[in-house]
Order: C-alpha cells, then sequence, then structure tokens
C-alpha cells in the first residue's frame, strides 16, 4: 500500500457496505476522506466484478502498443551472444539504442565478462589440521590520529607516513588464523613470518605440511623457497589472477579489516597493532564460524579441558 493511500481493499469493503445501508453517496465520501469521484469508481467495480474488484490492479498498461515484438528482442539477445556490439545490433535491426540496451540489461547482457560462461564453484576442505595453510599479505596504511573513516573531515589527512603490511596464515581444515604486522613485505620478512605461523601451530600440535600463497615476489623467492624446504613443506601457488583459489586467506582479510582494522578508532598504528592480538584471540576461540556450524576454530583440535586450561590464557 502507498503511504498515503486513504483506502485499503477492507476500508473500500467499509465504504460500499455504507452504501449498501442506504447512507448518501457524498455523505459516505466526506466521511472516508475520497472524492465522490472514487467512491462511484469502486462502486462501479463493486457491482461488475464483485469482492475481487475491491483488490489493487496492476499499473501495467493492459495494451502496449509501441512494444517490441517477443521476436525481435530474441534476434537482440542471439546477436549479442554472436559477440556484436550494440550498434551494431542498432543497425541490423534498424532498433534504437535505448531499446537495444534496455533488452540486453534485462537479458544481463549488457557486460562482455556476462558472455562468457562463468566458472564453476569448487569448494574443498582438507579433513586434518595442518594438511594446507594459506599465507598472505594485506598492505594497510599507517596512522596518526583519528582518520576520515570515523571523522569525515579529508582536509586533515597525513600523507607519506608510510605502511603496515599484515601477513596472516588461516589453516585451511580448522580456519584457526594467526597474523603480525611488519614495515614491509620482502621475502625476509615472508620467511620470518613463515616460522612464525608454522611454530604457533605446533605450539597448538599442528604439524604443516603444505602452504599455499599468491604469486607475489616473497612467495616467489628462492629464500622463501630455501625455507620451505628445510621446514619440510611443500609450497602450493596458485594460478595467476585466480585469487579465488586462496579464497580462504582472502575472505580471512575481508573479516580481518571489518571487525579489527576498522572497527575502532585507533589513535595510532601501534595501538592497531596491539588490538591485533586480542582480536586474534577472539577469532579462534570465541567468535562463531559459519563453515564451522557456528562453532569457534578452536574446536576443530578437540582439545581435553587440562590443554585447554594451558592455552586458553
Amino acid at each position: 500500500m502507498h503511504k498515503n493511500a486513504r483506502l485499503t481493499p477492507k476500508g473500500r469493503a467499509l465504504m460500499l457496505g455504507r452504501l449498501e445501508a442506504g447512507q448518501h453517496q457524498l455523505d459516505v465520501a466526506q466521511a472516508m476522506g475520497v472524492s465522490l469521484t472514487t467512491l462511484k469508481k469502486w462502486w462501479r467495480r463493486y457491482q461488475v466484478e464483485g469482492p475481487q474488484g475491491l483488490l489493487d490492479r496492476s499499473s501495467r498498461p493492459r495494451c502496449s502498443p509501441r512494444r517490441l515484438a517477443v521476436e525481435l528482442r530474441a534476434q537482440v539477445i542471439t546477436l549479442r551472444q554472436q559477440r556484436r556490439t550494440g550498434r551494431f545490433i542498432c543497425k541490423r535491426l534498424a532498433v534504437s539504442g535505448a531499446s537495444v540496451s534496455r533488452i540486453l540489461r534485462q537479458a544481463r547482457l549488457s557486460r562482455w565478462r556476462d558472455l562468457e560462461p562463468r566458472a564453476p564453484v569448487l569448494r574443498y576442505e582438507r579433513e586434518h589440521p595442518g594438511e594446507l595453510l594459506h599465507l598472505d599479505v594485506k598492505k594497510l596504511g599507517r596512522i596518526q590520529g583519528v582518520g576520515h573513516r570515523i571523522t569525515g573531515d579529508r582536509t586533515g589527512r597525513i600523507r607519506g607516513i608510510g605502511w603496515d603490511f599484515v601477513h596472516v596464515a588461516i589453516d585451511d581444515a580448522s580456519r584457526l588464523a594467526t597474523a603480525n604486522v611488519a614495515s614491509d613485505e620482502h621475502p625476509h620478512t615472508a620467511e620470518r613470518a613463515l616460522r612464525a605461523a608454522v611454530e604457533h601451530y605446533r605450539k597448538l600440535g599442528i604439524r604443516v605440511q603444505r602452504v599455499m600463497t599468491d604469486n607475489g615476489n616473497p612467495y616467489r623467492s628462492r629464500l622463501f623457497r630455501a625455507t620451505c624446504c628445510e621446514l619440510g613443506i611443500r609450497h602450493l601457488r596458485t594460478k595467476p589472477y585466480t585469487p579465488r583459489t586462496n579464497g580462504k586467506a582472502e575472505r580471512f582479510i575481508q573479516t580481518c579489516l571489518r571487525e579489527w582494522a576498522y572497527a575502532e578508532a585507533y589513535a595510532s598504528s601501534v595501538q592497531r597493532t596491539i588490538a591485533l592480538t586480542q582480536w586474534l584471540h577472539h577469532y579462534n576461540w570465541h567468535r562463531p564460524h559459519s563453515a564451522l556450524h557456528s562453532m569457534p576454530p578452536i574446536v576443530k583440535l578437540g582439545l581435553k579441558g587440562n590443554n585447554l586450561l594451558k592455552l586458553h590464557t
């Protein structure tokens, strides 16, 4: 119903009931707050259609003589599927550009990428923790004071203060995650982040067997490859321009940004880095995870009570 509508189907029935009771049309119209023309319209519909005539009708016109034929619309779509441009279709079928654009938009064929078949979504999950570890790096601007995301004022922006690099790791099976903030993403930093992640999972009783990364420079370095060989870890890299292969790390980064990096008004980068440790504890031990039936990632380890007391500090 429109927010300013005077009558609803029930109100129309009430109005016509007063007419049937013998009240004068003008008096009923004034009492219901509608014009006499409106009252007569609903009275006429009620006499012809009965109670069904009191329901709202579609605002679509009964006849659209200028509407394109179904066959012509099909030809537009067929030519588009043959990789023809909109201008070519307009000239070939003698149809206006606005009509072709509307047809393609309704058929969801406006963009070239819509013409390509979508790759099937292949979801996978390792059976045991440690079988596969996803690694990635997220670049965050350093901060000195509350920024424009909170204040809405861009005039006081501080430029040239550098970047922080968050090196993240998340286990494929359990979704247990760890992260640390560094000043760069050089191979030596990525190598130290890998060793720190392996040690973190070792303390939880998890032996890392494989790691998956993108094709960034830190992960294609000889140092990173040598470190993987030293630790007995097989290194897997994603297909170029296919970030969804490393989707668990990408999704974890989104969660980090939403619930940690941009969740509060930090006064400095140091304060934001300190808050990361607390948030990681919440993520691993308390935050419900949709892929784990609303349970925190730590439940996948099957720890006993005495182990929980040692680890949960």
